[in-house]
């Protein structure tokens, strides 16, 4: 049952929003099912894809308490979604932004909402999955919705293709004009270095507070003949990587709307980047 891992993480990952941690369940779930009677499971790949789904709602409500305590912002670990050869399920991978609200919801909720939306389960899979009668299911569902609803976002997908060269030209002239262009006036930064690296400990708004930073960060860290910059595709969204003596020291993932960024998320927390 090996051929259905990468499938696995997937789901542990939606819940979960680490790979790392991802890896851990889908490990504990094939531990679990190699101590189990094989004769007595009907469906092998059902048994596992719900030991996972169950063990990562229960990691989640772990680590919602742990990011309490988390320096600084905590975002979800980016997934690489432009390579054939992505560590997990590239196709149901969830978006970054809808990542991002996701933290929202409790874990069974998350769960609920990533059976139906990104892998079609009906109310009656996901009963049978997460041990609930299908009304709960379709209650949890409509709850997910509406706490989602408010805070809905655009489809950061669909962008020029020069775009980010143009961002990266912008920064590296340190063209304010052309900064100023290219963002919303509400756009928001959020970092997040684990209290490992240098990271903003709060969001950063407002379009002037926004070009300050972005050129006051560039300058400092990475006008450097030592840096490499990646641009790439997270979760979906178009991001840029910074890359020094081959390894990520800064995964940028942009939101647009309207023609303009709205949303940069830095995650800069060393052990998030493994997987790039």
């Amino acid at each position: 049952m090996d051929h259905i891992r990468k499938l696995l993480a997937t789901y542990a990952y939606n819940i979960l929003g680490s790979y790392e941690e991802a890896k851990d369940v889908v490990q504990d779930a094939y531990l679990k099912f190699s101590q189990t009677s094989h004769e007595a499971i009907e469906n092998k790949k059902a048994y596992l894809i719900r030991t996972v789904i169950n063990l990562s709602i229960n990691q989640k409500k772990r680590q919602k308490k742990l990011v309490q305590h988390y320096p600084g912002q905590w975002l979800p670990e980016p997934i690489a979604t432009e390579k054939a050869d992505t560590v997990i399920n590239r196709k149901e991978i969830l978006s970054y932004s809808l990542m991002i609200l996701l933290e929202k919801l409790n874990a069974k909720q998350r769960a609920v909402f990533i059976l139906k939306e990104a892998f079609d389960y009906d109310h009656k899979e996901i009963a049978a999955v997460l041990n609930i009668t299908e009304e709960y299911s379709r209650k949890i569902f409509s709850r997910a919705k509406q706490q989602l609803k408010e805070a809905a976002t655009a489809d950061s997908t669909i962008i020029p293709k020069d775009y980010l060269d143009k961002y990266i030209d912008v920064i590296y002239k340190a063209d304010t004009q052309q900064l100023e262009n290219l963002l919303q006036k509400d756009i928001t930064i959020i970092s997040d270095g684990g209290g490992k690296v240098t990271a903003a400990i709060n969001p950063v708004s407002g379009r002037k507070a926004v070009m300050k930073f972005l050129l006051g960060v560039y300058k400092k860290f990475y006008d450097r003949k030592d840096i490499h910059i990646k641009k790439s595709n997270i979760n979906h969204q178009p991001a840029i990587l910074y890359y020094k003596d081959n390894k990520p020291v800064n995964c940028q993932v942009f939101d647009l709307e309207i023609g303009h960024i709205s949303r940069i998320w830095f995650i800069r927390n060393p052990d998030k980047l493994q997987s790039l």
